[in-house]
């Protein structure tokens, strides 16, 4: 895989926003920063921007964490050592309080708040990204069309349909220069349509590319300034669009080796449990929407020392199988049938249980005749036997589990399950 030498052009820092609390992930979030969330089998959510930032080449990078960070810390610890003799390096960086007696107060404020790690660093860009989105992106790509501007700011952004307009900041492009942002709608209810597709609107991903001196100037001006919410996508980029100084880049012309057709331009907001669940489903068909096995572009994570997944018993209805599935290490299937899945590290499954349409997370225990559909669960749980999940959701209400809109039962980590 060709990456960039970081002696070979601009001093950039990589900036990743990974403080969000996930209030609509919960009760994933219950005991964890939503980027510090397991997706994938093997993943957590950091995993995907922080990959993406050092396959581009960027390998000085800083993660800002605030909310319930201390499994977010140990995951970034331990996985995620560069080169020290290089120079190399991701450090998480807490609230410290540094400018005065409060936390961040958005993520603008978290910026201004740890500029000690901008000065320290020198870079002549900055790459602002978050830390809870599924995808691949080359950001020299990015960095690239941001210097031939010459402007203070670029944002990423991607289509998406016009009904998800009230999730997302939304960009309108110059028409005389479709590189330029002519107007910023933070969250709009009833936002015009893009010109050739009145149904889509252009949504921005979360992700920046500023000139430092630019950011810099940007948050301690917006640190100041009364009635500002002291956020990325709210108050510093619509300042930047105000006086004529934010381009756009479109996600869609971002070349990632070894991306398939039918995976190139993935991008998946895992914001809410059902997105969550659904970005699950996108990787366990026969061709999976977002590809986890290109190998030119690599998820980094942390590995394990657990076993290779094991399926034992096979005969008459006694059969340990797994069709459509994505299986991790350690992951005994004993005599089960699992469908259209993606169990986690340390998975169990007894004899004559069914697991279909469900994202099992690490240590997850199911007994024997056990019946688990459409469902999340979380670390630690213990299935019983005979128990039946996703198949009554009144009965699923009753217990005390989260049923999502969509009918995707969630039960929280170390959740105590009855039959």
């Amino acid at each position: 895989m060709a990456r960039r030498s970081p002696s070979s052009g601009p001093k950039v820092l990589a900036i990743v926003l990974a403080g969000g609390e996930g209030k609509r992930l919960m009760p994933l979030t219950a005991d964890r920063a939503k980027p510090a969330v397991p997706f994938g089998g093997i993943y957590r959510l950091i995993d995907f921007a922080l990959s993406n930032v050092v396959n581009s080449g960027y390998l000085q990078v800083v993660v800002l964490t605030q909310y319930k960070s201390h499994s977010l810390d140990t995951h970034v610890t331990k996985t995620w050592r560069m080169s020290t003799l290089l120079g190399n390096y991701v450090t998480t960086v807490p609230a410290q309080q540094r400018v005065g007696k409060t936390w961040y107060l958005g993520s603008a404020d978290a910026i201004y708040q740890s500029l000690n790690s901008v000065h320290d660093a020198k870079p002549d860009y900055v790459v602002v990204v978050g830390a809870d989105h599924v995808y691949r992106m080359d950001f020299s790509q990015m960095v690239d069309q941001h210097i031939e501007s010459g402007r203070g700011v670029t944002v990423a952004a991607i289509r998406q349909p016009i009904s998800l307009a009230n999730q997302f900041g939304v960009i309108e492009v110059d028409p005389a220069d479709h590189t330029k942002i002519a107007a910023f709608l933070e969250k709009p209810d009833n936002p015009p349509g893009l010109p050739d597709n009145p149904g889509e609107v252009l949504a921005s991903m979360g992700n920046y590319v500023f000139t430092a001196d630019a950011l810099e100037a940007a948050v301690i001006h917006d640190h100041d300034l009364e009635g500002s919410n002291h956020d990325m996508g709210g108050d510093i980029v619509p300042a930047f669009v105000a006086r004529g100084d934010a381009g756009v880049y479109d996600f869609k012309d971002n070349d990632v080796p070894g991306a398939t057709e039918r995976d190139r331009g993935y991008w998946r907001d895992v914001g809410t449990l059902d997105s969550y669940y659904e970005a699950h489903m996108d990787l366990v068909s026969i061709h999976p929407i977002f590809n986890l096995y290109n190998y030119e572009w690599p998820i980094y994570t942390q590995h394990t020392p657990y076993p290779p997944a094991k399926f034992v018993h096979g005969s008459g209805d006694r059969i340990g199988d797994a069709l459509n599935s994505a299986v991790s290490p350690g992951v005994v299937v004993s005599g089960a049938h699992v469908y259209a899945s993606v169990l986690s590290p340390l998975v169990r499954l007894h004899s004559y249980s069914s697991v279909q349409g469900s994202v099992l997370l690490d240590n997850v225990t199911v007994g024997r005749h056990a019946q688990i559909r459409r469902a999340i669960i979380d670390k630690n749980v213990a299935i019983p036997e005979g128990t039946q999940i996703g198949l009554n959701h009144d009965h699923d209400r009753a217990r005390g589990f989260t049923v999502t809109e969509s009918g995707v039962v969630v039960i929280g980590k170390d959740q105590v399950v009855t039959p």
